[in-house]
């Protein structure tokens, strides 16, 4: 029988960083010891448990069966104690320190996230910050952010959610696709030219539906990263629908010369509601609306299609 006094905690939080990477070193570094500290740490946990949790592969450490049904403890334990260390940095007062985790889609998470932690970290130096970005789906799992930028309209979810900008989007070419396959003035030229947007099933943003402008668009080349999508278009496979937060970067796109009006897509913050207190989750909060107040011309059109022109001649 285990005696749960010989089960040191501490041992479960080194199982979890060695699953992470494999590599006693690496696990070492993330965890502030040397590696034979890891390795005797492990070592007393498979003794005090009476079974081996890892073996040795041909390139790191694995995980037995028995490893891999113990990881969750060991992330379990992982999770409280970050979580601990993070609610005494927050109970300071007027202390944004800590680390929060935000999730982005690719390109505007580049584009506008990045500068808006980087502008809450030089006014707050203890503040550390996790972007992770893709074009997928907000997960509510617990644990997994603590700030989601998110486009489109928000899911009905128990999180907290806030209205945080908006964006427009046409679709752009270059001048030597249009030389070489002309500029589309109407929906229905459009329909003949090959395009560039996302792969349909992963695709969520209702006002980036291909099908309410197209009978049967021409899908040439579909990705989930934008930036993919910016080198297709660039490279002349087709003409992409882009935001113009994006477009606006690359010189060489230019719009189509048919007027097509598109619903802006609407982009919330969605907080856990756990973590609301958290002076450092108000700073990041608020300097992604600082962000993208003062460059709000970069995400929408003043007026009128004719803005798009002007502002790209």
């Amino acid at each position: 029988m285990v005696n749960a006094r010989d089960v040191r905690s501490d041992d479960l939080r080194y199982l979890a960083a060695l699953a992470d990477s494999g590599r006693l070193i690496t696990a070492a570094k993330v965890l502030g010891v040397d590696h034979s500290t890891v390795s005797r740490r492990l070592h007393a946990l498979e003794n005090a448990l009476g079974i081996r949790v890892l073996n040795r592969g041909d390139d790191g450490w694995v995980l037995t069966d028995a490893g891999r049904d113990l990881l969750e403890h060991a992330r379990a334990v992982q999770r409280s104690v970050e979580s601990v260390a993070q609610y005494a940095a927050a109970s300071r007062p007027g202390n944004a320190a800590g680390t929060v985790r935000v999730t982005a889609a690719d390109g505007f998470g580049t584009t506008f996230v990045v500068p808006a932690l980087a502008r809450a970290q030089r006014e707050h130096p203890e503040l550390n910050v996790e972007l992770v970005t893709g074009a997928r789906e907000l997960t509510l799992q617990a644990g997994s952010f603590d700030i989601a930028v998110t486009l489109g309209p928000p899911s009905p979810t128990r999180l907290y959610v806030e209205r945080l900008c908006e964006y427009d989007s046409a679709f752009y070419g270059t001048t030597e696709y249009f030389e070489e396959h002309g500029n589309p003035t109407t929906l229905e030229e459009l329909q003949a030219h090959r395009l560039v947007f996302f792969i349909d099933a992963m695709q969520r943003i209702r006002e980036l539906d291909l099908a309410d402008h197209l009978d049967k668009p021409r899908i040439a080349f579909s990705s989930t990263n934008i930036f993919a999508q910016l080198a297709a278009v660039r490279a002349g496979v087709g003409i992409g629908l882009i935001s113009k937060f994006m477009a606006r970067t690359m010189s060489d796109l230019h719009p189509i010369a048919a007027e097509i009006t598109l619903p802006r897509v609407p982009v919330s913050i969605a907080v856990r509601e756990d973590t609301m207190r958290r002076p450092a989750i108000a700073v990041v909060r608020e300097a992604l609306h600082r962000e993208v107040r003062s460059r709000r011309a970069e995400l929408v059109w003043a007026t009128s299609v004719d803005d798009l022109r002007s502002a790209t001649a």
